[in-house]
């Protein structure tokens, strides 16, 4: 049950979306959530500074989790996350943070697992 927020310093088109959504998707297998379970959110052209400047090209992402996580899924999944902001939205991965945030509390129709 991931929920990957991206807030991101650039405009990002439906197109851009469609694309970043899959990829974040399947990424998700890293951490071995599957894709049928996966919630994405998209906040474009948000400001973010980063030691002071204004980012004209940065991201913050968090990834919230159901359950536990794994360190070294979380920093493979961290390269995807970078991979595809870089490929998509020109931002490179020194302007990019990742947060990931587990819980074993998760509401999901109507009730929680």
């Amino acid at each position: 049950m991931p929920f990957i927020n991206s807030k991101v310093t650039v405009p990002v088109s439906e197109e851009q979306k469609e694309k970043i959504k899959s990829e974040f998707g399947k990424a998700a297998m890293i951490i071995g959530k599957p894709e049928a379970y996966v919630m994405i959110g998209f906040e474009d052209n948000y400001s973010l500074y980063f030691a002071g400047e204004k980012l004209d090209k940065g991201a913050y992402v968090s990834v919230d989790i159901f359950g536990s996580g794994n360190s070294s899924a979380f920093d493979k999944m961290t390269g995807k996350i970078c991979e595809v902001l870089e490929a998509e939205l020109g931002i490179p991965s020194n302007h990019v943070y990742v947060e990931y945030r587990a819980t074993p509390d998760w509401g999901y129709n109507g009730r929680n697992f």
